[in-house]
């Protein structure tokens, strides 16, 4: 296990690797705010729209 690591540590593959889940990391930080931030606006508009309706 320990040579496996060491390899993938000094490995150029290795870097792409740790890029695309930095890139990864920070996608899901930005749509898992995107989807509070809307999820909490589209409660609060579906709530008018139900309170107009009555």
């Amino acid at each position: 296990m320990y040579c496996y690591l060491r390899t993938l540590w000094f490995d150029e593959a290795g870097q792409d690797v740790a890029e695309y889940s930095v890139m990864l990391a920070v996608i899901l930080v930005i749509v898992v705010a995107t989807v509070r931030l809307i999820g909490s606006n589209a409660g609060n508009v579906f709530s008018n729209v139900g309170s107009a309706i009555q």
